[in-house]
């Protein structure tokens, strides 16, 4: 049961210190409490505290992290069962499945595309996150040598090393070092050797049911040989059963607290069919509800992009739009006499205008002015698109010294203001955008700067 703040301030050495950068210890244990602040931010509070606030303020959705650095993986911390009652936390895993029975070919390919598949989207840097390792003919020198190939050739892979032999495991975990892999394959035989492996490696663990009446024993069993760190494998091996399986666990972690289920899922649509068509639609249902990590058979750019866009809307926080910077951008290579448009910084707003003047080959100008991910209308009614805002911006912006004439292109929807922006930037000119960002290419190339 999570505690209050009053609970926790009653652990906490009431110095107010102000080191964790709150002023006073029932302000922190309030934060705590809320879950906008850790524990560990306090520097004076008790291990023995840390410990009893940590467990009783997890999420009912454990967190685990796989690998190291900036490039490690973190799923699970979830909080809720639906995206508009908070917000999603961590991001589905993307796999790419390896295996020792595969070609040096078919690894190479499989390696080179988790390395090139990349895309930069409304500011946010896509890609799949792991390479799944599977030990598939029990050879631990062929699985050694794949994981050192991974680890060689992919320098910022996060490994899922898959293996029902402990020997095997500890082999390809002592050559990943630093990389704290996933260790997978825990079932009813190996159980407790996995379990001391994983706890003297510091990894997290991966169990494989069979059903999830047996997932749920196998966990607790793990749960009670001290074994925190999980990602579950209920065994399904068919959308239908997949599907329900992550709904029931997802329910009975948020809301009955039923802590052998409290562990992100690990599904593998790879082994579910053989179209990668119908691989990807799996996923696609998967990455909506609740997978934490999903391995696919290979990466392909045209079934990889929209899984990425997909994970990418759902798990934004639906309560802060998203946005592009407040800049300069520069489309089709404008030069001192091309023209200048602004719009807002909502993320959709800026990728359909700009789109629409690339579209248009027409070198422009585009400024983006910070509204705080809000649309058009909305910011004008906020307040946060008038023209004092709009003029100020334009003023240091620095855009003055990019170009010779001073006329600016405002959209459609904001002509209303253009008597007060003429009056704010008196030396400028103020032209009147379509409102539709369809019209552009037209507009544009019918543009002339005012004499």
């Amino acid at each position: 049961m999570a505690l209050t703040g009053i609970q926790i301030l009653k652990m906490l050495p009431k110095k107010n210190c102000g080191e964790c950068a709150i002023p006073t210890c029932l302000a922190f244990a309030m934060k705590v409490a809320a879950g906008q602040m850790e524990i560990d931010d306090c520097p004076y509070v008790s291990d023995e505290a840390k410990e009893t606030i940590g467990e009783a303020s997890a999420p009912p959705i454990r967190t685990i992290k796989i690998g190291a650095g900036d490039s490690s993986f973190t799923a699970g911390g979830e909080t809720c069962l639906f995206r508009h009652e908070k917000r999603f936390e961590n991001p589905t895993g993307i796999a790419v499945l390896v295996s020792t029975s595969m070609s040096d070919s078919d690894v190479d390919g499989r390696i080179d595309r988790f390395k090139t598949l990349r895309y930069e989207r409304v500011g946010v840097f896509m890609k799949a996150d792991l390479i799944a390792i599977q030990d598939a003919d029990g050879d631990q020198a062929s699985f050694t040598g794949l994981v050192q190939k991974v680890l060689d050739t992919a320098e910022d892979a996060n490994l899922i090393l898959m293996s029902d032999k402990t020997e095997t495991l500890a082999e390809g975990t002592k050559l990943c070092g630093d990389r704290k892999p996933l260790l997978f394959g825990a079932n009813q035989d190996n159980s407790d050797a996995m379990a001391n492996l994983a706890k003297e490696q510091g990894c997290p663990l991966g169990l494989k049911g069979g059903t999830i009446d047996e997932t749920i024993a196998l966990s607790e069993k793990l749960i009670g040989a001290g074994i925190k760190d999980m990602v579950i494998d209920t065994g399904a091996r068919t959308l239908r059963a997949a599907l329900e399986d992550n709904i029931v666990a997802r329910r009975a972690a948020i809301n009955s607290k039923f802590k052998p289920l409290g562990f992100s899922t690990i599904m593998f649509p790879c082994e579910m069919t053989d179209d990668p068509l119908m691989e990807a639609m799996i996923a696609s249902v998967l990455i909506a509800k609740y997978a934490g990590i999903v391995v696919l058979s290979d990466l392909q750019g045209d079934i990889l992009f929209p899984l990425l866009l997909e994970r990418l809307n759902i798990f934004t926080d639906p309560q802060r739009p998203m946005v592009v910077e407040e800049d300069i951008y520069p489309i089709n290579g404008p030069d001192d006499n091309s023209p200048v448009m602004i719009t807002c910084n909502f993320s959709l707003t800026y990728f359909i205008v700009s789109g629409e003047v690339e579209g248009s080959n027409v070198p422009s100008w585009l400024l983006i002015k910070d509204t705080e991910g809000l649309s058009v209308l909305t910011a004008w009614a906020a307040g946060k698109f008038g023209a004092d805002l709009i003029a100020q911006f334009i003023k240091k912006s620095g855009i003055e010294d990019k170009i010779k004439h001073r006329e600016l292109i405002i959209p459609g929807y904001l002509a209303t203001i253009k008597g007060e922006l003429e009056e704010e930037l008196s030396d400028w000119t103020i032209t009147i955008g379509p409102r539709e960002a369809g019209h552009l290419p037209a507009f544009l190339k019918e543009w002339k700067p005012a004499a």
